[in-house]
């Protein structure tokens, strides 16, 4: 099938909206995902128009003492809305 991982990606994508406004009661607004540069290079996100935005240093998300070395993974988000932006940079705090 021509464009199978972009097609993949798209009904995954409505699948995990529809799942996530079910469990949760709102609906994502931008979504990201992190590609092994070690055994990837994040051809299908790319082609399905996801947005290259860096890539990380290697570390982990617990890494509290700069010590793990883990691999470099290149990461990409994709937004659900066009007003992404202004969403997640709102303040409820009042």
């Amino acid at each position: 099938m021509p464009y199978l991982a972009s097609h993949l990606l798209s009904q995954n994508i409505k699948m995990l909206a529809s799942d996530w406004y079910r469990w949760y009661h709102y609906a994502p607004v931008l979504l990201e995902t992190f590609v092994d540069t070690e055994r990837f290079l994040g051809t299908s996100y790319r082609a399905a128009n996801w947005i290259w935005v860096g890539r990380t240093q290697g570390r982990g998300k617990n890494d509290r003492d700069h010590q793990k070395h883990l691999p470099v993974k290149e990461v990409f988000v994709y937004p659900m809305k066009k007003e992404f932006r202004e969403i997640l940079n709102h303040d409820d705090r009042g």
